[in-house]
């Protein structure tokens, strides 16, 4: 039997996730992206590990990520035969997606105002 280490998020990672979410993020799409600024690079099998999450949850937040820019992925030959793994890991570092999550999210905040704008000239 082969013996693998398990990485688990830290209270300090679980308040990042829970701020993403927060914020509108996914909830699988925060717990990977905050599980790949911890570690270097990893499998979807690790990332499942380390995250409990399925592998079709993974699979759909990893393609959204790969999207972005914010992730990339590679294939590695597997140990035993079969399919290659996918290894995952960050394309920009952490504060750059942050930026544009941030940036996102004021185009989102100005949009709404522009909204509210337009409703409150239906009232004059």
């Amino acid at each position: 039997m082969r013996q693998e280490n398990v990485e688990y998020f830290t209270e300090k990672e679980e308040e990042f996730t829970s701020l993403l979410i927060e914020i509108g993020t996914k909830k699988t799409i925060a717990n990977v992206l905050v599980f790949l600024a911890s570690t270097p690079e990893a499998t979807s099998r690790a990332i499942e590990r380390g995250t409990d999450m399925r592998q079709p949850e993974i699979s759909i937040a990893t393609k959204y990520l790969v999207d972005q820019g914010w992730i990339k992925s590679c294939e590695s030959p597997s140990e035993n035969k079969g399919r290659p793994m996918k290894v995952y890991e960050l394309a920009k570092s952490i504060t750059e997606i942050m930026e544009c999550i941030e940036k996102e999210k004021k185009i989102e905040a100005n949009n709404q105002l522009a909204l509210v704008k337009k409703l409150r000239e239906y009232l004059d």
